[in-house]
């Protein structure tokens, strides 16, 4: 398998080195480094990167010697495997490659996401048990809308399954798994050919208590596909196998509503990359963090939702390990979005059962710790009918685009307002490729918002950057500070084509005391997918006690979800030496309604690893609620195995290191308008611009200064000062007293 291919002539101390930042992590012991590295076949490894974004495909090509090339192309959302294969193109001449020399190609796409969002999956049909036609309708008491009687319920306006196709068969197995009434086959055989007739292009089957014992939903499969073959099936004991009868039946109809496009997707962009000579090897980034082959995508896709943005926190927590900070926060700001994560020590957090929701649907799906929200480089400026004025969520995409790209767009945007600011210059896009008109967006800016409000456009253009960068500032609030983490024991990471233009003014309102601009910072989410590990998370239902624990329930199981995991990566061609594995337990106190995730320990199950993961959920609720309660008993809900399929880590090189005099050379000086200080008005400043491919390891500037890239523009705002480290990443921090 050419996906094992790895990192041809890598020097043994800087393996050690790459391993250990990987392993690190407590849940990793250190001796596990040593293990891996006796097994590793050190010959070449070329790998690609593709992450397509809402306006923009982001492209890093990662060498077996660390060089790396980087290509951004606008996405084509009618069909993003076009503006893929279009930047795969790009980026073989750009590198003077043959494709065919690419051994691995890890992608992360928005394609099942934007389904959802914009409510145009597939016809759908459901198969459930007799009596639970309604469970999807119904829901949960939980209503947007608290005391309205006049409300629409999203899940009920836009439905996944209509209910003339939600049909039900006899068929009845209770919480334990005993069978109360079998299968009526001949019910799910004509069930099965209405739904045929209706022209319906995918199944759900979700039968009641199917986590506990899926051979209903096994045999409803078999005759489904005697029946209608060409319907693409999905089984709520495959895709969440857990108890919560409506979240489960949900996250079974949402892969359903998903799965014929997105494998269609799938299976194209395989092709066309195979045809032009790229490894069809592809994987791609799951919304828990790690990596899945194309095999697995195209049979649960619903577990790739939100798989970008994931890969933005992973490439985020990659680069602050590699630079020495590895507790970040990620801002990753792009045409659309800005995607905002925290990772104390580098390690991803999973969202809670109450927050793994995409659109207006609720997804039982591991989901890492990162919320989005609609602010980015296009995100356009508006005054309401009440004289409101508003930045966002409303974005200008890619086409047109922001006026001063001058491709039909005519309303300001985040990006018209930074060129009428001077951060961003008329040849500093894309290196010039993309051009930039700052009269169009001066224009922009005065016609639709100074003269309106009958302010100057200088003051229109600043205050939409500080509309903006206000949201992306309470974004990072909500996720740090209210969750029982203080901003000032973190970096920032930078990330994104706009990433670096909002990270000086945010890391100052918040108080971080550093921002770390990685090398590429407009490809940071194509890096996170070279950055991370092939996963499979297969979770079940015990519920057992600490205080009455069932120790031969939870051995038997954790050693049927071991074999599981074991065996799904091994299907994938992954080697024993390259397998490892991981446990996580839900937990709660008796009486709640939810749980909470904790890690549990390796070793034997016995009463002593019952007593462990009770006190790693005392931590957490305290950590989580200020309170914990260490007298009363835990209850182990559900059991989680993570199977890990290891990927040895990119190398990240160093750069040269500059002169003796450790002042970069400015290429320009331009008028910018500036804060001078935190109580005055912006005014209009000298500053220095700087080309990132002439920054040195060593070098030390001031700001108010601006460094400009093929991928994103640098802002350092007055009295923050940057230093370049050995791997080329920018470090601004503020300047000393």
């Amino acid at each position: 398998m050419n996906s094992w291919k790895y990192c041809r002539e890598l020097g043994l101390a800087a393996s050690i080195y790459l391993m250990y930042i990987r392993f690190s992590g407590a849940h990793r012991a250190v001796s596990a480094i040593t293990e891996i590295l006796l097994h590793i076949d050190w010959t070449s490894m070329r790998r690609l990167g593709v992450d397509v974004g809402g306006t923009f495909t982001d492209l890093v090509l990662w060498d077996d010697d660390g060089t790396t090339t980087v290509h951004k192309t606008p996405s084509t959302n009618e069909d993003p495997s076009v503006g893929t294969m279009k930047g795969i193109s790009a980026l073989e001449v750009k590198a003077e490659i043959d494709l065919e020399s690419i051994d691995m190609f890890f992608h992360g796409t928005t394609v099942a996401t934007n389904i959802v969002l914009e409510h145009n999956g597939d016809d759908v049909g459901l198969i459930t048990t007799e009596g639970f036609r309604d469970l999807l309708h119904i829901a949960r008491k939980k209503r947007p809308l608290n005391y309205s009687n006049y409300q629409e319920l999203p899940w009920q306006k836009w439905q996944l399954v209509p209910r003339r196709n939600r049909r039900t068969v006899p068929e009845r197995i209770d919480a334990s798994g005993a069978v109360l009434t079998s299968l009526d086959e001949d019910a799910v055989r004509q069930e099965a050919r209405l739904l045929r007739e209706r022209g319906v292009a995918a199944v759900a089957i979700a039968f009641l208590h199917a986590y506990k014992n899926p051979a209903h939903e096994q045999r409803a499969r078999e005759i489904v596909e005697e029946e209608f073959p060409e319907a693409f099936i999905s089984l709520s004991s495959e895709v969440a196998s857990q108890y919560r009868e409506y979240e489960r039946f949900s996250t079974t109809a949402l892969n359903a509503f998903v799965g014929p496009k997105t494998s269609n997707y799938i299976s194209k962009l395989v092709d066309e990359a195979s045809a032009a000579g790229v490894s069809d090897d592809v994987h791609l980034m799951t919304s828990a963090g790690g990596l899945v082959t194309a095999r697995s995508a195209r049979q649960t896709p619903v577990s790739l939702l939100t798989s970008g943005v994931v890969a933005g926190l992973i490439g985020g927590c990659a680069i602050g390990a590699a630079s020495g900070y590895p507790s970040v926060i990620t801002l990753d700001v792009g045409g659309t979005s800005a995607d905002v994560g925290v990772a104390p020590d580098g390690r991803l957090r999973m969202k809670h059962l109450l927050d793994t929701r995409i659109g207006d649907y609720h997804a039982m799906v591991p989901m890492a710790e990162v919320d989005t929200i609609g602010a980015g480089g296009g995100s356009i400026a508006s005054i309401d009918e009440g004289g409101m004025f508003r930045v966002g969520p409303r974005s200008a995409g890619a086409v047109p685009g922001p006026a001063c790209f001058d491709r039909g767009g005519t309303e300001p945007t985040s990006t018209d307002a930074m060129v009428v600011l001077g951060w961003l210059r008329e040849k500093s896009f894309l290196s010039g490729t993309m051009e930039v008109r700052p009269q169009l967006a001066e224009q922009a800016v005065r016609n639709h918002i100074a003269e309106p409000l009958g302010q100057s456009t200088e003051k229109a253009a600043m205050g939409i950057f500080t509309v903006l960068a206000h949201s992306m500032t309470e974004a990072i609030s909500l996720h740090s500070v209210r969750k029982g983490y203080d901003p000032r024991d973190f970096s920032l990471v930078a990330e994104g084509g706009a990433g670096p233009l909002f990270a000086w003014h945010i890391a100052k309102q918040l108080d971080i005391p550093r921002i770390i601009v990685p090398t590429h910072p407009g490809i940071t989410s194509a890096v996170g997918l070279l950055a991370t590990d092939i996963r499979y998370e297969v979770p079940t239902t015990v519920w057992t006690s600490s205080d009455q624990a069932d120790i031969d329930l939870l051995a038997r199981e954790v050693a049927r979800l071991t074999d599981q995991a074991v065996a799904q990566l091994k299907g994938d061609g992954i080697p024993d030496e390259h397998i490892d594995l991981e446990c996580s337990v839900d937990c709660r106190y008796v009486g709640q309604g939810y749980e909470l995730r904790v890690q549990a320990p390796s070793g034997e199950i016995d009463a002593d690893w019952v007593e462990q993961v009770a006190q790693a959920f005392h931590e957490q609720h305290g950590r989580m609620y200020s309170q914990r309660f260490d007298d009363k008993p835990v209850q182990l809900v559900n059991v989680r195995m993570t199977g890990i399929g290891m990927v040895p880590q990119i190398r990240l090189p160093k750069i040269a290191v500059g002169d003796a005099d450790s002042t970069p050379a400015k290429v320009a000086t331009a008028q910018t308008l500036m804060w001078t200080d935190d109580a005055g008005s912006p005014k209009w400043v000298d500053t220095d611009v700087y080309s990132r491919e002439l920054l040195r390891a060593g070098n030390v500037f001031d700001g108010p200064a601006i460094v400009e890239q093929f991928d994103s523009t640098t802002v350092i705002g007055i009295g923050q000062r940057a230093t370049v480290d050995e791997l080329g990443h920018i470090i601004i921090e503020r300047c000393a007293q």
